[in-house]
């Protein structure tokens, strides 16, 4: 029994190790790189729109503005995860 302490000692560590490394990536799967945490959300701001509010602008934007937009990801972005930048000011 004595010759199997080391071994079991090692797979513990190594359990714990992968465990801290799986927490790690959940944790950074889940922050959005793209609103700060102070934002208000898309649907903080469009409260009286419960179905959501579609970001895709029909009038002329600039240039810097489609490239937020684009940036953003905000064609594949789902209500109500949608980054404010989404929106023109």
């Amino acid at each position: 029994m004595s010759r199997l302490r080391p071994v079991f000692a090692w797979a513990a560590l190594g359990m714990l190790v992968a465990a801290g490394a799986a927490q790690s990536a959940a944790t950074l799967r889940e922050a959005d790189p793209i609103t700060p945490p102070d934002a208000r959300t898309a649907q903080q701001m469009f409260a009286d729109a419960p179905d959501g509010v579609d970001p895709i602008v029909t009038g002329p934007v600039s240039a810097s503005f489609k490239q937020r937009q684009k940036d953003a990801n905000c064609d594949t972005a789902v209500w109500p995860k949608i980054p404010t930048t989404c929106y023109p000011d």
